[in-house]
């Protein structure tokens, strides 16, 4: 029998028989490894454990510790799901059922079944006993009209539709128990590593993403391989639920929305607006420091400048339709974006090499028209605002600019508490190069500025294909929040396209005119989704300098208000922000609404206070600190309040 070389993440290259699969390779190391391999990953590519493997190849062994080994298990979770429904629900039409980032989904059509998702217990009992079966995940590749017949005669236009779009030659089934599905995988090797399931929620969801189409029904699941891993789950799936941005939103009265303004655009209440005013002062302050100039442009923009910029091509279905004046001809955009207006503004007037680098910056609101199913609280919104900015500066500028933005990048996590990141590198897709402006030079060029300085700076990184702006690859970073939910915040992105779309201009020393490299970057991101992922790291306890009220004034009882308004008066004087809760209620009730409220500091006064001249103070989530004089507080909350 012929021979294959097989090579290990660590260069180790072990020779094995030809069609060997990735089952026998890792029990060929130990029985145990064997157990928990869910997928193989061979050059590249992730592939069945149970594939043979004949040529040469790079192998890794895939498990429940790797992204693609969860992924590779909540995707045959779907299918089981898919299996259970089948059984139990005979006649079903099936859309598509992914992995997620955290379990899976399957979407249904139950034709003339009523489903409301009361019976989920019920499905999750029949995947279980599935589970139990062991039934092996079984590939078969199948030619276009075999595929055809086999879902015309299921009556089947879902997955009907989605053959059509696939090359013959290309298609192939899954058989796992009773049950068949087009998919490309890959998959576990059987059933039987499934033992713990959960079957999340249900939703609606329009086939393909189509407002114009059916809606199906969507329901979420996730699966485990211990069911001591499943009930920390769903621990963290309530702690998330008491920390939802839209929960805590509501009750500390910080953002609202109204059917009547429009879904997706949020309206900033005082104190959301108290809160969100601070972080952009955070940030302005930073900027300038940084060198960055101040600028403001229009909400909307002439449909030209977004066709000049390759805005309009690349993202114009996703906008909200053309503003049509009176004038023939004349079209507006709602803003989708703020870097063309920028580079109008760096065109207005003749530049110098002298003059470079020039850094922009403005809190600009865009807007996106995101379908309605995808709004989400403030993370997915249709109107929102970057804290935007686009350094204009010479090529041998470009690595020390995009150093100095990390390191801004850097110092906002470090001052709001985010101390768990990754540094991913989006590159564009190789195969794919048609969704992308420029030449190959100019993206080889950027790609590898990011590389090389991510490395120099020590970053942890990861590099995707695919995840870059048409314009330009972008160093993103991922954010992990208390609960270990990943959110991107930060983006820093080398662009060489848009200087020469908008045919900008500086003069070199050698007094040859000369384009400019633009970087763009948004440490927040957008103010709504970095307040809602801020909102849910700290659980509404936001650090003391940011938070809208910094103490509440609790008089014991009304004999005690005057001696309440003054403490009140002076710490107002002192930029200390708060309230003072003059309600004819008793004390205990005053410091459970405070508690309520997330107030950092409650400050008590009654007899013994006003007799001593000082305050009793009661710090949130940790009880009474003791009694201070007003001097010795001020001194405390603002050594507590410094960044």
């Amino acid at each position: 029998m012929s021979k294959v070389n097989i090579t290990f993440p660590d260069g180790t290259v072990k020779e094995f028989d030809k069609g060997v699969t990735g089952h026998q390779i890792a029990l060929s190391i130990s029985e145990g490894l064997a157990r928990n391999v869910l997928a193989a990953k061979v050059n590249g590519e992730v592939w069945d454990a149970t594939r043979p493997i004949n040529s040469d190849a790079q192998v890794q062994l895939l498990t429940w510790n790797d992204a693609e080994g969860k992924a590779t298990f909540w995707h045959s979770s779907a299918h089981l799901m898919a299996e259970a429904f089948e059984a139990l629900y005979p006649g079903i039409k099936l859309g598509i059922g992914p992995a997620i980032e955290n379990g899976f989904y399957y979407d249904i059509d139950f034709g003339e079944y009523e489903f409301d998702g009361s019976e989920l217990p019920k499905v999750e009992k029949k995947m279980l006993e599935l589970a139990r079966q062991k039934d092996a995940y079984i590939r078969k590749e199948v030619s276009k009209q075999q595929a055809l017949d086999y879902f015309t005669t299921k009556q089947d236009e879902y997955k009907l539709e989605l053959i059509n779009d696939l090359e013959d030659g290309t298609i192939t089934f899954y058989e796992v128990g009773n049950f068949t599905d087009l998919c490309r995988g890959p998959h576990i090797p059987n059933t039987g590593v499934i033992k713990a399931i959960k079957l999340l929620n249900v939703a609606g969801a329009y086939w393909r993403g189509d407002e114009k189409r059916k809606q199906l029904t969507r329901i979420y699941g996730i699966t485990f391989p211990k069911q001591k891993e499943l009930t920390e789950y769903l621990h963290l799936l309530e702690e998330a639920k008491k920390r939802d941005h839209r929960k805590i939103g509501k009750e500390l009265e910080l953002f609202t929305f109204s059917e009547k303004v429009g879904m997706g655009l949020p309206l900033w209440l005082p104190k959301g607006t108290m809160l969100r005013e601070r972080l952009e002062g955070f940030m302005r302050k930073a900027q300038v420091k940084a060198g960055y100039e101040p600028v403001i442009t229009p909400h909307i923009g002439s449909k030209q400048l977004y066709v000049t910029s390759g805005h309009y091509e690349k993202y114009g279905e996703d906008s909200f339709q053309p503003i049509h004046t009176p004038h023939e001809g004349e079209e507006f955009l709602l803003k989708p974006m703020n870097c063309p207006h920028h580079c109008e503004i760096y065109k207005s007037k003749p530049r110098s090499y002298k003059e470079l680098p020039v850094r922009l910056a403005e809190f600009g609101t865009v807007y996106r028209y995101e379908q309605h199913g995808e709004l989400h609280g403030l993370t997915r919104v249709r109107g929102f605002t970057q804290d935007d900015a686009h350094i204009f500066c010479r090529p041998d500028q470009v690595k020390h600019e995009f150093e100095k933005v990390i390191d801004l990048v850097l110092y906002v996590f470090k001052a709001l508490g985010f101390t768990d990141y990754t540094a991913q590198i989006s590159l564009r897709d190789p195969e794919n190069k048609q969704k992308y402006l420029g030449e190959d030079a100019l993206w080889d060029k950027a790609e590898a500025e990011i590389k090389q300085v991510a490395e120099d700076k020590g970053l942890t990184t990861v590099i995707e294909l695919g995840e870059a702006a048409f314009y330009g690859p972008k160093l993103d970073f991922m954010v992990k929040d208390a609960l270990g939910r990943k959110w991107q915040l930060g983006t820093i992105q080398v662009d060489y396209q848009l200087p020469q779309r908008f045919e900008l201009e500086y003069i070199g020393s050698d007094n040859q005119k000369h384009t400019p490299v633009m970087i763009h970057r948004a440490p927040f991101g957008s103010l709504e989704r970095f307040v809602a992922v801020l909102t849910e790291h700290c659980g509404g306890n936001f650090p003391l300098w940011l938070t809208p009220d910094q103490v509440a004034v609790l008089p014991i009882s009304e004999k005690y208000a005057s001696y309440a308004q003054h403490v009140f008066d002076t710490l107002k004087a002192q930029d200390i922000r708060g309230i003072m809760d003059n309600r004819d209620e008793k004390i205990g009730r005053k410091i459970r609404d405070a508690e309520v409220k997330k107030i950092p500091f409650m400050v008590i006064v009654g007899e013994k206070e006003q007799a001593e001249n000082m305050i009793s103070i009661r710090k949130h989530g940790q009880g009474d600190v003791g009694a201070m004089s007003l001097e010795a507080f001020t001194k405390l909350f603002k050594q507590e309040a410094s960044l």
